[in-house]
């Protein structure tokens, strides 16, 4: 296979690449390096595959950004939203107005919800949706006249946003650090990753017992009348595909229940068939009393989140506005029609092809192919829940001991992989997939054919220059 033609990084100012340099502050990048690399530019896509403005074919290994459910070029997803653009443009739902697509979509996905979850907030984006639950739970314990209970509990490693709020929720230090955050009354208990974290000989039961008793330790210490939610993601995405050890939700659900609060789970990468199921609260058998969805749920053809609150939070919420006269907040895009638009037929296709069946089988082709790089000399653990799984590297296979620097070896491998057409996501020293959902077992081979050639590819750096830093 021929590698992937590099970009000239001396561009003409008037070219795409040097406007995007002059001109544009990437999200999650480091602008001087940016100034020196300049950007990948991707014009077009089909599929599971992305082509960039130089010609060449990428498979995208993490669906955008953990989000492109349905591929890329989806004929329906596009003709849904130019019919609503042709019908109505835009709308909004405040005060007492509305428009069909909002309504329709809004009782198909509490139909399809757990059954804990009876009403549906609609807002545009992870971030926002995690900062309306942290709304929504303050509301609802002064609605009750619980003026103490506000604390939120996250874990370490989670990534729930950032705005102020969200990324206050998020437990990754570059989210934190220089934006003088988090904000007060945000604590964070520790992630739930087993081959990280689990001492010496204890099992995953045993594991699970102990954050359990740490997360109960946390409440006691704060005070269970200050404590009112724990906000988790079914498997933590972007702090490194963590997947529960067995039984870790169902005690962490013990605690929450036992001192009265509220379990928040946070969806936006697990929902709508990632994990196999239709929701991750269905494969790790979660009870929330709010959920939250976003990225596959118009298979980020449009921004669109969904807050999901169960009816004793309703109930609550909803005489307190009548008390006030409001409920207020909202945001001006929130259900937007061409987004309702967009996500209905994103629904009606999950169901007619089956999706989510499609992913529980096709699933263990990609667990089969992760596992067998537990061979190769840098790679301590592989993990999969559905179509999400990662590749931890580590400098020894014994000890587990992290690379120097940090990131070092993750960062050379999606340079390879890039260079093999495959485009991944580096985590530090963790390699993050969450591929379509529609990929076939067939295009999962060759994308995991793409990743061993880059893994071997960065071995052979790392024996020969990496351990000196080059």
């Amino acid at each position: 296979m021929n590698e992937i033609t590099s970009h000239d990084n001396s561009a003409l100012p008037n070219s795409l690449h040097g406007k995007d340099i002059a001109f544009t502050l990437h999200p999650y990048a480091d602008a001087r390096l940016h100034e020196q690399i300049g950007p990948l530019i991707i014009e077009g896509g089909e599929g599971i595959h992305v082509v960039d403005d130089s010609g060449n074919r990428y498979i995208e290994g993490m669906g955008g950004l953990w989000s492109v459910a349905l591929g890329f070029k989806e004929q329906r997803l596009i003709n849904a939203a130019v019919k609503q653009l042709n019908t109505l443009p835009y709308y909004h739902s405040f005060l007492h107005r509305t428009h069909p697509a909002t309504i329709e979509y809004a009782e198909r996905l509490v139909r399809i919800a757990p059954e804990s979850l009876t009403k549906v907030f609609f807002a545009n984006s992870g971030s926002e949706a995690n900062d309306t639950a942290i709304k929504i739970v303050r509301y609802y314990n002064n609605a009750l006249g619980r003026r103490t209970k506000k604390k939120i509990i996250s874990r370490l490693r989670a990534y729930h946003g950032i705005t102020m709020g969200a990324a206050s929720l998020t437990g990754l230090p570059l989210n934190h650090e220089d934006f003088d955050l988090p904000l007060p009354g945000f604590l964070h208990t520790a992630p739930a990753h087993h081959y990280r974290y689990a001492a010496p000989g204890e099992s995953e039961e045993d594991y699970a017992t102990r954050l359990a008793d740490e997360l109960e330790a946390m409440i006691l210490k704060e005070g269970p009348d200050t404590v009112a939610a724990f906000v988790g993601e079914p498997v933590m995405g972007a702090g490194g595909v963590m997947v529960p050890p067995r039984t870790y939700w169902e005690k962490i659900q013990a605690v929450c229940r036992r001192h009265d609060v509220l379990v928040v789970v946070d969806e936006v990468i697990c929902g709508f068939g990632r994990t196999g199921k239709m929701f991750g609260c269905e494969t790790f058998g979660i009870q929330p009393d709010i959920m939250l969805l976003s990225k596959q749920i118009t298979s980020s053809y449009q921004p669109l989140s969904a807050v999901l609150i169960s009816d004793a939070i309703y109930q609550a919420v909803a005489d307190n506005s009548h008390r006030l006269g409001t409920f207020g907040h909202g945001f001006t895009t929130g259900g937007h029609p061409v987004a309702m638009a967009v996500a209905l037929e994103s629904l009606k296709i999950y169901e007619e092809r089956q999706i989510v069946s499609h992913v529980a089988e096709v699933a263990e082709v990609f667990r089969s192919r992760l596992d067998a790089l537990l061979d190769h000399p840098m790679v301590g653990h592989t993990r999969n829940s559905g179509l999400v799984g990662a590749v931890e590297f580590v400098a020894d296979k014994k000890t587990k001991a992290a690379f120097t620097p940090a990131g070092s070896f993750g960062r050379r491998v999606g340079q390879m992989a890039q260079a093999h057409g495959l485009i991944i996501r580096p985590i530090g020293d963790i390699v993050a997939f969450a591929p379509p959902l529609i990929i076939t077992e067939k295009q999962i081979h060759e994308m995991m054919d793409r990743f061993s050639l880059a893994v071997d590819e960065a071995y052979r750096w790392h024996r020969e220059d990496g351990r000196s830093g080059s």
